[in-house]
């Protein structure tokens, strides 16, 4: 058959975006249930306290990445120039609209901005590249910064490796490291990096990002129905917005409490209660 025979179809199937990748957060405004890592990074970007490296703890789902792209944003961060402009500020966690290198940057597009996955890109080989990529300025942006996911994941022979440039790397170059094994990142390279550990999103929180997204979607969801996911994400933003996606596929767009349950293979509480009563 050809693409033509439905082309409004075709469309809306290439274009669709899952929930969580829709709805990620583009600012620190953005993100929920950090507020601690978010007032510290404020206090310190406005003090002109800019860590050389950072490293990002916490379970799957809570923000890891994505605070890692909005903390290489904030760094980088320029306006985009206009008539009357003054000077161009320093590194702030104060981004109302686009600069010059956000978009590029939240797209994983920006030549300054290195991301490695350490899940798949182990050894020292992998690490040297970084190093010597590191020696460079950038070609645009204020920083070189590298991300590195699942750092844990590394070599020791990687890490170590790592342990000169992180203790003395070159003015232009900044590191986020971001993993959910902090126990199996090395001390040596934990004492060179100012650590956030980002929390389990609570509940409530979670029930009330839920509930504008379902909306936004054009969604109908009862409240208990939002409870059950908010309670089945265990605190991971990621894991709840695939459930809600699941969820809205299955209600078809009205999603009642009992599909939730049906969806989540949960029992209904009403037939547990009567069960120990019998009992």
């Amino acid at each position: 058959m050809s693409d033509s025979g439905d082309n409004g179809q075709t469309s809306a199937d290439q274009t669709y975006r899952v929930l969580a990748r829709k709805y990620r957060p583009a600012t620190f405004d953005d993100l929920i249930g950090q507020d601690a890592m978010v007032r510290t990074l404020t206090n310190a970007f406005a003090a002109g306290r800019i860590a050389q490296a950072y490293m990002l703890t916490g379970v799957r789902g809570v923000g890891k990445t994505t605070t890692a792209r909005i903390l290489a944003r904030a760094l980088n961060y320029e306006p985009k120039k206009g008539d009357g402009d003054g000077p161009l500020p320093g590194p702030t966690v104060v981004m109302p609209e686009l600069g010059v290198h956000c978009e590029a940057i939240m797209a994983s597009q920006h030549p300054d901005v290195v991301e490695m996955d350490a899940a798949s890109h182990t050894g020292i080989d992998d690490v040297r590249e970084i190093i010597e990529a590191v020696r460079y300025r950038p070609m645009s942006a204020r920083y070189k910064v590298f991300i590195i996911d699942e750092v844990h994941m590394l070599s020791r022979q990687a890490f170590n490796g790592l342990l000169k440039t992180l203790e003395e790397p070159p003015a232009h170059a900044r590191f986020i490291f971001a993993t959910t094994e902090i126990r199996k990142v090395p001390v040596t390279v934990l004492s060179r990096c100012q650590r956030f550990d980002l929390a389990r999103i609570g509940a409530d929180l979670l029930v009330e990002q839920f509930r504008f997204i379902a909306s936004s979607e054009g969604a109908t969801i009862t409240d208990e129905a939002l409870a059950l996911i908010a309670r089945a994400a265990e605190g991971s933003s990621r894991d709840g917005l695939s459930l809600l996606d699941q969820a809205i596929a299955q209600g078809a767009g009205t999603i009642e409490a009992q599909d939730v349950r049906d969806m989540l293979g949960l029992a209904d509480r009403g037939r547990v209660i009567d069960l120990f009563e019998a009992v």
